[in-house]
């Protein structure tokens, strides 16, 4: 007896739609657990939205404290300023630095703090903020100039000193303040400093205070309204700023094309479970710090090319006032002698007594 051979179609078809379907239902099954183990895994905050910025809220104890004792010496001391009957202390420079300081804080505490250590782009974001705007505040609010303004004339001849020391000047070299602007972006990121940054506690509260000191670092000689060591050009600000412009686009294009994930076993073994992927993230990171640390420099620039003029200014008229004292001293030694006193023949523009030129203009 020879056993009936079923047809073909028929015999395959049932069976591979049941093994497909039980195929589907187990992708599924697994999916779903590996879902529910991410999202039981990860104890972080919740999914990130606009209005944490302003309120999500976290405490950073050592910036508040800090912050805290900072504004209130300055608030005292602009007090003491006014009381000695000093130089009246500029409403400007109280309202730079108390805004630098509230600025520190929220970049700590607020919503972007509360991720920093969560996502890559708000990381990211705090890096700018804290190594380029933060201190550029501070360094406008002139606490330096005020610490010397508000100390006894003993104390104030010390710190004017030190100010003036060895260590001081090479620290305020232009080199070597730039290199304290520009390096640190780069090391944060491709050196075991920016994971240890995002899996210690200890790490994190470091970076915010090394990059708010680097910042002031570099702010401080370059906008030169604090005493410095010794004065360089203003033009070397400006240089020097465009050449932070190339750098932020060379570390952006970095993070963004370079293909290598920077702290990837930190963000894989937190396990968010929303979001953008790994590499998203680092892509809108990059992003954020190219086009950002484009946009700060703006500030510095105003701030450069004000103070420029305000120097210019005050040169011109300390130039004017030493004419002015040698003409009325040349004057009181004329009418002492009895002699008519004389015109103010230093006044005479330079070019129409320059042998070369007063011919052109009638000299």
């Amino acid at each position: 007896m020879s056993a009936a051979v079923p047809d073909g179609d028929g015999a395959d078809d049932r069976p591979a739609s049941v093994a497909t379907g039980a195929s589907e239902v187990t992708g599924r099954m697994n999916g779903a657990v590996d879902g529910a183990v991410s999202v039981l895994a990860y104890d972080g905050p919740p999914p990130w939205q606009w209005s944490y910025l302003a309120t999500a809220w976290t405490a950073e104890p050592l910036v508040l404290a800090l912050s805290v004792l900072l504004g209130a010496w300055y608030l005292t001391a602009v007090r003491t300023v006014h009381r000695s009957g000093g130089e009246r202390w500029q409403p400007t420079r109280t309202a730079a630095f108390l805004g630098g300081l509230l600025l520190w804080i929220w970049c700590t505490c607020s919503g972007l703090g509360v991720y920093e250590r969560i996502l890559f782009t708000d990381r990211a974001v705090q890096v700018v903020l804290l190594l380029m705007v933060v201190p550029l505040l501070l360094a406008l609010g002139a606490p330096v100039s005020l610490l010397v303004a508000a100390a006894p004339p003993a104390r104030r001849e010390r710190i004017l000193r030190a100010l003036r020391s060895r260590p001081s000047k090479v620290l305020m070299f232009p080199a070597v303040s730039t290199a304290l602007l520009m390096a640190p972006p780069w090391l944060l990121y491709f050196t075991p400093w920016y994971e240890e940054s995002v899996s210690s506690a200890a790490g994190n509260v470091l970076l915010h205070l090394a990059l708010v000191l680097l910042g002031l670092a570099y702010f401080w000689p370059r906008l030169q309204i604090d005493p410095v060591g010794h004065e360089y050009p203003h033009l070397v600000g400006l240089f020097i700023t465009f050449a932070e412009v190339i750098f932020d686009a060379g570390l952006g294009i970095v993070l963004i094309y370079g293909g290598h994930l920077v702290a990837e076993h930190h963000y894989v073994a937190l396990g968010r479970p929303w979001g953008p992927s790994l590499v998203q993230d680092q892509t809108w990171g990059g992003n954020a710090f190219w086009v950002l640390g484009d946009l700060v420099g703006l500030p510095f620039l105003a701030a450069l090319v004000r103070r420029m003029v305000v120097q210019g200014r005050e040169e011109i008229r300390a130039v004017d006032a030493e004419l002015d004292a040698r003409f009325e001293a040349a004057a009181e030694e004329a009418r002492a002698a009895g002699r008519p006193e004389e015109e103010e023949t230093g006044m005479r523009p330079w070019w129409l007594d320059d042998p070369n030129l007063k011919h052109r203009y009638g000299g």
